[in-house]
């Protein structure tokens, strides 16, 4: 952006706030006062026409101290950092916009950061938490305060920024704004949970919406929670009326979106750490943890030293077991080509074609492999 055009930007919104502050607003589009604060419980000033509240919560799962070797595996984002993250570096992120579009007229009202509260107690029960920080937008004129709090937010350090949907919705959406408003934008590695989570439920879920995810796998309660899909109209309704218990409760719908997104980051650690033994637990698909595993050995070695690679053969044999044919035919070549153990070549080519709902195209693949695997048994016995 020229140094002219940004010059222009900045005239504009400073004459827009100069503009609003004189000019009698509609209720609902001032700035606070004294009188209205009780209707702002916990938040404050932090801008033109934008609030901030902080808020420290229990989590029911322990954070590590540190992050397996293996995480990168399940969440393939984390191989561009080139290093593993420390729980400090997690910066998880969420928007509430006036549209889910992502076009050029679709704004963020409401934005909402949390970080683990490393060796914080929340209400002396000795739990560690996450601390949430809001940003919430009264209106338009205050846009630029608003993006100026959240690029000043993920730029307190360099984290690993943790959205769900991210990549293609809320990280579109701060570039437009802050392209719109003359801020440069941030700049920061990012991890976007929606693609592991299709990987690991995708087979097992009607939809792996955050929400579903949430309630389904990690069993967390979102009763009596504002859908998330009514924020636009509640915050055009608050502009029109000034009336924000509605407006509260889509503030509390967010914080509830970052409870839940660091709630799956903790599930996809705890099955990066302890693969089999996490399975009763979260139901995830096997065979396609197991395909990703090897794949992610094979194609860093670099990264992953002898127990990533053990870890891989044993979710392939799990997986196999429960009627995976992909991971049998995987442990079939296996046994043929590097081990020499035609036997066991055998028990796995049947294995995989015992498993139901094969195509036509891998039956006969594994029925001339069954056939070879015969003639080279007989000839070495």
């Amino acid at each position: 952006m020229s140094v002219d055009l940004k010059a222009r930007l900045r005239r504009y919104r400073d004459t827009r706030k100069l503009s609003a502050s004189n000019t009698e607003e509609p209720r609902g589009t001032q700035s606070t006062t004294e009188e209205e604060k009780d209707s702002w419980p916990d938040w404050t000033e932090a801008g033109f026409k934008t609030l901030r509240r902080e808020i420290l919560l229990e989590l029911e799962v322990p954070v590590p101290e540190a992050f397996p070797a293996a995480l990168p595996i399940v969440i393939p984002d984390i191989f561009r950092m080139g290093r593993l993250p420390s729980p400090g570096n997690l910066l998880f992120f969420d928007l509430e916009t006036t549209g889910l579009s992502g076009g050029a007229g679709t704004i963020a009202f409401l934005a909402a950061f949390g970080r683990f509260a490393e060796g914080a107690a929340v209400r002396g029960s000795g739990k560690a938490g996450i601390r949430i920080t809001q940003y919430l937008l009264l209106d338009y004129p205050g846009e630029s305060d608003f993006i100026e709090r959240v690029v000043g937010e993920i730029n307190l350090s360099p984290p690993l920024v943790i959205t769900y949907n991210g990549k293609s919705f809320d990280s579109q959406i701060l570039r437009n704004r802050c392209l719109m408003n003359g801020i440069r934008p941030p700049e920061y590695f990012h991890a976007d949970l929606l693609h592991p989570a299709r990987r690991l439920w995708k087979r097992a879920l009607p939809d792996c919406s955050q929400a579903t995810i949430e309630v389904s796998v990690l069993g967390l309660d979102r009763a009596g929670d504002m859908p998330g899909a009514m924020a636009p109209e509640i915050w055009f309704s608050f502009l029109r009326s000034g009336d924000n218990p509605e407006l509260l409760s889509i503030c509390d719908h967010n914080v509830k979106d970052i409870t839940g997104l660091a709630s799956l980051f903790l599930a996809l650690n705890a099955i990066a750490s302890s693969p089999i033994e996490s399975l009763d637990r979260f139901r995830f698909d096997m065979e396609a943890l197991a395909l990703l595993w090897r794949n992610a050995v094979r194609r860093n070695p670099r990264f992953f030293g002898g127990e990533e690679k053990k870890t891989g053969e044993e979710l392939l044999r799990n997986a196999a077991q429960n009627g995976s044919p992909l991971a049998a035919l995987i442990l079939a070549k296996n046994a043929e080509w590097r081990l020499k153990d035609y036997e066991l070549a055998l028990e796995y080519t049947d294995s995989a074609l015992a498993s139901r709902g094969i195509s036509e195209e891998l039956r006969e693949n594994l029925e001339r492999r069954r056939w070879r695997l015969e003639k080279k048994n007989h000839h070495f016995s």
